[in-house]
C-alpha cells in the first residue's frame, strides 16, 4: 500500500500540462510552471526507476501473499476499531507474529475513581 500514494503521484506528475490554444503564447506563469514540473520530473526519473524495480522483483511474491493471506487481515481489520491501542508487531524466533494491546492508561484511573480513596 505504501507504492500507491508515490505512484499515483508520479502518474499525475507524467500528465501532460493543460493544452494550450496555439494561437497564444504561454504567460511567463505557464513557462514557469512547465519548467518547474519538467524540472521535478527530471528528479525524480531515478527513484521511479528504482521504484519500478522495486515493483517488478516483489510484485509476484506480493500478489501469492494478498492471496492467500488476504482474507485473513481483511477479517483482522474489520475487527479492529483503532490500531493505535496496539503495540508494533512482534516476531519472535519460530516466525510467529504477536501483536499486543497496549496497556490501559485510563483504567487505573477510573479505579482511582471508583475507590473513593487518592493514592499519595
Amino acid at each position: 500500500m505504501k507504492q500507491i500514494l508515490p505512484l499515483t503521484f508520479a502518474a499525475l506528475i507524467a500528465l501532460p500540462a493543460v493544452a494550450q490554444d496555439q494561437d497564444q503564447d504561454p504567460s511567463l506563469m505557464e513557462q514557469g510552471l512547465e519548467l518547474f514540473w519538467e524540472g521535478l520530473r527530471q528528479e525524480m526519473a531515478p527513484t521511479l526507476d528504482d521504484m519500478r524495480q522495486l515493483a517488478e522483483t516483489l510484485g509476484p511474491s506480493m500478489q501469492g501473499f494478498l492471496s492467500e493471506m488476504g482474507p485473513a487481515l481483511a477479517e483482522i481489520a474489520n475487527q479492529v476499531e483503532d490500531w493505535s491501542v496496539y503495540e508494533m508487531p512482534e516476531i519472535l524466533p519460530n516466525g510467529d507474529i504477536i501483536i499486543r494491546k497496549k496497556p490501559d492508561q485510563e483504567q487505573p484511573q477510573q479505579q482511582r475513581q471508583t475507590d473513593g480513596q487518592t493514592d499519595i
